[in-house]
């Protein structure tokens, strides 16, 4: 469940101000994730966060941007080969269902990749619609996911 928590992590920084590990903990337990401090370490270390200070002056978690985006698009890679379950085209559509909680961090990573042809992608909770120029599009699109889950 590490990719499904870091996931949660990217989530809670985008929509709180988390000063300290203590907080991004506490922040998981309120969601039913029982974590280390150790752990929370690992993870802001695997998710290269930085902080940045707010409005008010204080700091904050936040994702790095940057110089970092080659680590960020490792990571995310990684989350899509360790949370996908299967990829299916149908016509110019591709849909990709993940582990529950996985699909945003995992369309992130396919949007990350700049693929020919892709349109774009929309995702739920554990499904992404990934939209094709053309069939022949969706197929070598879906061919080259496959090969990366692989």
């Amino acid at each position: 469940m590490k990719t499904a928590r870091q996931n949660l992590i990217l989530d809670i920084i985008k929509s709180n101000d988390i000063e300290t590990q203590e907080d991004l903990a506490d922040a998981l337990m309120n969601m039913g994730i029982t974590i280390t401090q150790a752990t929370v370490s690992r993870d802001i270390k695997e998710l290269n966060l930085i902080k940045v200070q707010t409005e008010s002056g204080r700091y904050k978690y936040a994702a790095n941007a940057g110089e970092s985006d080659v680590k960020n698009i490792g990571v995310l890679i990684r989350m899509f080969k360790t949370s996908v379950k299967s990829i299916k085209t149908a016509g110019n559509i591709i849909v990709i269902k993940t582990l529950t909680g996985s699909a945003n961090a995992a369309a992130e990573a396919v949007d990350n990749l700049d693929l020919v042809g892709m349109v774009g992608t929309l995702a739920g909770d554990n499904t992404i619609f990934v939209a094709a120029a053309s069939e022949q599009d969706a197929d070598s699109i879906s061919e080259k996911l496959n090969q990366l889950i692989k």
